[in-house]
């Protein structure tokens, strides 16, 4: 599945506005990255469950908790994943997402500028997030719609020199290894949320979680 952002979307407007991280030839700075699936059930016509996700004003904040949501635009907010670290090195990123609207059963979630960020931290780090969901109605006795979850992120920090003196293959795979469990834990809890939030707001029993789809 292409998560590359059209000409024109906003994630491609900050990459224009702004130098990125991403595009360092600093030595100290590292690029970790990870990918995440899943599927969720949704006992529902694909109808209803897009009614339910086109209305993200409502669910996305309570289904982000405890995770720092705030406003951001019509589309947008600015969400706080949590605290990302390594030897040592701390880092809370706070990331400025958009909800695309609905395509032909398809959403998309890209980054976009959070200028309401601590300005201490530009320069420490850069993250892009690229998600995408699609609803596929299936086959079923009864109503059911999964939505197939995906997730591609990459995080790059600007490390202090010290940590660079570490054996670079350390450095690289332990930092891999923390953002693959933090994708992990944000991503499932944030599905299984989604999931039983949808079910409890359509008074419908919620079907047992499953295991993501690594």
């Amino acid at each position: 599945m292409d998560l590359t952002p059209a000409d024109d979307s906003p994630a491609t407007r900050a990459v224009s506005a702004s130098p990125l991280l991403r595009h360092s030839d600093d030595s100290r700075v590292r690029r970790y990255a990870s990918g995440f699936a899943d599927v969720m059930e949704m006992r529902a016509s694909a109808p209803v469950v897009a009614h339910y996700l086109d209305h993200h004003e409502g669910w996305f904040r309570r289904c982000a908790a405890p995770m720092t949501v705030q406003p951001l635009g019509c589309q947008g907010y600015a969400l706080t994943l949590g605290t990302f670290g390594n030897f040592g090195f701390e880092v809370e990123p706070t990331i400025g997402l958009e909800l695309l609207p609905q395509d032909q059963g398809l959403y998309r979630i890209l980054t976009v500028p959070n200028h309401g960020g601590d300005p201490a931290l530009d320069g420490l780090y850069d993250v892009e997030f690229n998600a995408s969901l699609r609803l596929d109605e299936a086959d079923d006795s009864r109503p059911l719609t999964l939505v197939r979850w995906e997730l591609d992120l990459s995080v790059w920090i600007r490390l202090p020199g010290v940590i660079t003196l570490l054996p670079d293959g350390l450095v690289q795979s332990s930092g891999d290894h923390l953002l693959k469990q933090i994708v992990r834990q944000i991503s499932r809890k944030l599905t299984w949320k989604v999931q039983e939030d949808f079910h409890a707001s359509h008074n419908l029993d919620c079907p047992p979680r499953r295991h993501a789809q690594f």
